[in-house]
């Protein structure tokens, strides 16, 4: 069963800010990601960051993260962050959108 992609609207220009290359491994992931979207992780609540009922997904040498909210009952996975795994980017990111997203 194949997934709808969602994205939360600063989610899309964390894409578009990402290097071409980049963006080309991202593409391969959300393809991935609406085939089974079971590949990610769970997060949970780490350093004070509390994505608990999120998910993550690698990809370019692990240097990046997909962070995103998958919607079993309807079939959506929505990206709610793309960034860097260095400094917890990509949480960071993630945790200041989650209060706008649900």
């Amino acid at each position: 069963m194949i997934y709808e992609l969602v994205w939360h609207s600063e989610a899309e220009k964390d894409f578009d800010q990402l290097d071409k290359a980049v963006q080309k491994q991202a593409l391969t992931q959300f393809r991935k990601l609406i085939a089974s979207p079971e590949l990610g992780f769970s997060l949970g609540n780490k350093a004070g960051i509390d994505l608990t009922g999120y998910q993550k997904l690698y990809f370019f040498r692990k240097k990046y993260r997909i962070i995103y909210k998958l919607n079993i009952s309807q079939k959506i996975v929505k990206i709610i962050a793309i960034g860097k795994r260095e400094d917890m980017k990509a949480y960071y990111q993630a945790i200041k959108r989650v209060g706008f997203c649900s």
